[in-house]
């Protein structure tokens, strides 16, 4: 039986979680840690990913804690997985962000200390550095770092964003054009619609999404913030109808578009202040972390 590190011992509790990662994976140690993979773990790391997200929505301090040690324990197995391969250990990928955030803070670090203080310039010239380190030049293209991992909603936003950085946006802060650009999309899916032919519908249907988060970006909203708003909506008066039915004798699943409608407007209207209420004081916008 391997031993504990104890907590009360003189290794950090960073360098206590490393050697406790350790010694699962150590012979002797835990059998289903010792089968884990960088691959086998990507959909965890994602899940835990989320979590960390759900915590900082909720405002809850203690949750935000607990699920940022779950994403540490992530990071540090990974990290563990490469040192038994040889490949480089936790102390090298901390080296290696440490390197990084200051070669991307000259502002902060280097011989331009004190000369940037507008977050625009700052994130321009972070692009810049990024090209330069990625030993590509000037005729690399600003989206190569946008990962095709990313949920779709959230790698149209980065897309535009970091087109937008380089000059290729609207001109000037209306919205007024970006509003006309829905709209004409709108009626090009309605077209294809109409056409009924299945490719075209899914190509238009794509070019109204995106062109809705174009709008929220423009707007200076998080389109995922704004949809997980929006979802959470639908699933609250969908519930609420849900139980309305039931309480009324009728089965959800049996009961018709009529009864449907009527229960959502009735839902709609119950949580509507309740829903006005929560939005007060609440910022959508997008925050500005140079990636």
């Amino acid at each position: 039986m391997s031993a504990v590190p104890s907590p009360a011992s003189s290794l950090s509790q960073v360098q206590r979680l490393v050697e406790i990662v350790a010694t699962l994976r150590a012979p002797g140690g835990c059998p289903w840690d010792r089968e884990q993979t960088h691959a086998s773990l990507r959909g965890a790391l994602l899940e835990e990913a989320h979590e960390v997200i759900e915590a900082i929505d909720s405002g809850d301090l203690r949750s935000l804690r607990d699920e940022l040690g779950d994403l540490l324990l992530h990071v540090i197995f990974h990290a563990q997985i490469e040192t038994e391969q040889g490949g480089f250990d936790l102390d090298a990928v901390a080296e290696m962000s440490c390197e990084k955030m200051i070669r991307r803070h000259p502002h902060v670090f280097g011989d331009k200390a004190g000369l940037l203080n507008d977050s625009g310039a700052v994130l321009t010239q972070w692009e810049e550095i990024k090209r330069r380190e990625k030993g590509t030049g000037e005729q690399a293209s600003v989206l190569d770092g946008v990962s095709k991992a990313l949920p779709e909603l959230l790698r149209a936003q980065k897309a535009q964003t970091k087109a937008a950085r380089v000059g290729c946006d609207w001109p000037g802060t209306e919205l007024a054009p970006v509003l006309a650009k829905l709209r004409e999309e709108m009626q090009e899916l309605e077209q294809a619609v109409a056409a009924g032919e299945p490719r075209h519908i899914e190509e238009e249907a794509g070019d109204l999404l995106f062109s809705a988060v174009n709008v929220a970006r423009r707007a200076g909203v998080d389109a995922t913030v704004a949809l997980h708003g929006a979802t959470e909506k639908f699933m609250r008066r969908f519930r609420a109808a849900e139980t309305a039915l039931r309480a009324a004798g009728k089965e959800p699943a049996k009961a018709t578009a009529e009864e449907w409608d009527a229960e959502w407007e009735a839902a709609k209207g119950r949580f509507k202040s309740q829903e006005s209420n929560r939005h007060k004081g609440k910022t959508l916008r997008m925050g500005s972390t140079p990636n």
